[in-house]
């Protein structure tokens, strides 16, 4: 009979899980680990701030929110194995697949991106600000063409190592519950990890964690995405070096290696100025060429495939040598 260690990380339990992300997209409703955890932030949040909202304070409680959420995802998850498998190696199994499937988003995010950029094809300008509003975080409301296809490819980059690239690799380093483990590092920044005067400090500690967990997925993404370029006729030496040579402009330690080689494949200019709750920001600019447009934000979105299913190839891989 199998044992936990080898139902929880076989890596049919991640060809599994990437293939009902792709079938069905993100899980609706409950139960989802991810909402639960979102809760968990809020709810600790507002208790650190009846206590009292003295800066001190509040990064001393969120720094103990960053390491304790994680620790605890990764003990639950365990926990909830363990208890399967005393059922049934199946139900652990099973019940592997599906923490595995929460963790990944690459359907989802793929979807709606494509949405913006029909959008934006069909010159329903207003109806692509909604649909991009949806996935990202600056003022939509007076974006022109360029500004949403712009948000869209950005959007696209970032988020296919943060949504996809990292939690599988986490997935095959150490199964459900080193996924899960990280999905709460990057709950916790994408919640309250901003540098605005409310999360300044609260979000201190999930923010520096959510650095360190992406260093080496956001980089290896990058990688996957010259390659994408690469089998789809683009040029993935110029994606490299623009991301060699403009990731560091980036505000964030990671972020700018998938945008700036997106940008260096596709040959536009990302980045610049962009607007986040009414206040103008500075941004540097990744990349060079035209202004993005529908065509771009397609193409993009064929990269984010491509470069996934080789994020999916290799992570299964790894798994089956380890």
């Amino acid at each position: 009979m199998p044992s936990l260690e080898f139902m929880a990380t076989a890596p049919a339990v991640l060809a599994l899980a990437v293939a009902l992300d792709l079938l069905l997209g993100d899980p609706p409703g409950w139960p989802h680990p991810v909402r639960l955890m979102g809760a968990l932030i809020t709810r600790w949040e507002r208790a650190t701030r009846r206590v009292s909202t003295r800066p001190g304070w509040l990064r001393a409680s969120g720094v103990c929110m960053a390491v304790a959420l994680p620790l605890l995802a990764w003990g639950a998850t365990g926990g909830l194995l363990a208890l399967a498998e005393r059922v049934s190696p199946w139900l652990a199994f099973s019940v592997s697949v599906y923490l595995a499937y929460t963790c990944l988003s690459l359907a989802g995010l793929g979807r709606m991106v494509r949405q913006v950029g029909v959008s934006l094809a069909a010159g329903d300008l207003p109806g692509a600000r909604a649909r991009v509003a949806h996935i990202v975080g600056r003022d939509t409301a007076q974006l022109d063409v360029p500004g949403v296809a712009a948000a869209a490819v950005e959007s696209a980059a970032e988020n296919a190592s943060d949504g996809f690239v990292a939690p599988l690799l986490f997935l095959a380093l150490g199964g459900p519950a080193l996924g899960l483990a990280y999905k709460a590092v990057n709950t916790a920044d994408s919640m309250v990890g901003y540098r605005n005067e409310r999360y300044r400090d609260f979000g201190w500690g999930p923010a520096r964690l959510d650095d360190v967990a992406n260093w080496v997925p956001a980089r290896l993404t990058c990688l996957l995405l010259g390659a994408a370029a690469g089998l789809v006729g683009r040029n993935p030496l110029r994606a490299l070096a623009t991301a060699w040579r403009d990731a560091r402009r980036h505000a964030s330690p990671n972020a700018g290696w998938p945008e700036a080689a997106v940008a260096g494949a596709l040959g536009v200019a990302l980045g610049g100025e962009a607007h986040y709750g009414g206040q103008r920001h500075a941004r540097p600019v990744l990349g060079s060429g035209e202004a993005p447009g529908a065509a771009h934000v397609a193409q993009a979105v064929r990269l984010l495939w491509i470069a996934g299913g080789l994020a999916a190839v290799l992570a299964i891989a790894v798994r089956g040598v380890l």
